[in-house]
């Protein structure tokens, strides 16, 4: 089986809002009440996408001390996806979101492709601990962000909640999940149809005749047979130096050189798909 393909998740956001939290009720369904600060760790989990394909996601939890700023402009860089995480009794961490993501929009050009969940943590809270309405997060999201591949979800990492909705919706902005194998069919129908296509000019090619001679497609059977002898006699002289090579092997070389250059060629004008689709992984 080949390797599973591979994505970057970073997860980004405050000291203290619950990066870790969320990552380890994700990844061992389990949560620790008692604060540690993080430096920066780094989490694997495989996931199943489809029928055969395999999905790897590397999940690293940074930091929220800006302290580090050179270890947080290295994932910035290398990130497939974001994870944004704020708390909603916090109004410093969501404005700690927002100075986030124009790093993001600093430091990568491909910024409105990428894949990024917010999301509002600790939502167990009694109600009147809230200080971010969702109303104002949602606000900020669609109006300021609203070319980009992005979703809010609120979650408690203490109480199981949304926690799974958040890595599922990252693996659906990565196109990792629901439509992607109608998208990755795609390349393919286009590369079928560059093979057949270039098939049937092959072999109009290999029946056409030479310059000189009499038409085939139309006309009597007897200029036909005149056509078709004076082309096998041009053949004839054609194929003497090479009389030890059949005709119709030869002909099968030439129609594969040509076929998988073609091939080729479509890969090469675009006829793949792009890394925004995973990839997440």
């Amino acid at each position: 089986m080949a390797d599973p393909e591979r994505t970057r998740l970073v997860v980004l956001g405050d000291a203290g809002v619950g990066k870790s939290a969320i990552c380890k009720r994700f990844l061992y369904n389990s949560f620790c009440s008692k604060y540690k600060t993080t430096v920066e760790d780094l989490y694997s989990k495989e996931f199943n996408v489809g029928t055969s394909q395999q999905l790897k996601v590397d999940i690293l939890d940074t930091c929220g001390n800006p302290q580090f700023p050179a270890m947080r402009r290295l994932s910035i860089a290398n990130a497939n996806a974001f994870l944004f995480v704020y708390s909603i009794d916090c109004e410093r961490s969501f404005e700690m979101v927002k100075r986030n993501f124009e790093e993001v929009r600093e430091q990568r050009e491909d910024y409105q492709a990428l894949p990024i969940v917010v999301a509002g943590n600790k939502l167990d809270l009694p109600a009147d601990h809230r200080r971010i309405a969702v109303e104002d997060a949602s606000e900020w999201l669609y109006c300021e962000l609203p070319k980009m591949r992005v979703k809010l979800i609120e979650c408690s990492a203490k109480e199981n909640v949304n926690v799974r909705e958040l890595f599922k919706n990252l693996l659906i902005l990565s196109r990792k999940l629901n439509g992607q194998e109608d998208q990755s069919a795609c390349p393919l129908k286009r590369r079928s149809s560059a093979y057949v296509s270039h098939t049937k000019s092959s072999r109009r090619a290999d029946n056409a005749v030479p310059a000189g001679g009499a038409a085939t497609t139309s006309g009597s059977p007897a200029t036909s047979a005149s056509g078709h002898g004076r082309e096998e006699h041009q053949l004839q002289q054609h194929k003497e130096p090479e009389r030890a090579k059949p005709r119709s092997r030869s002909l099968i070389r030439r129609c594969s050189r040509k076929t998988k250059q073609q091939i080729r060629d479509t890969t090469a004008n675009g006829g793949g798909s792009g890394v925004d689709d995973c990839n997440v992984s």
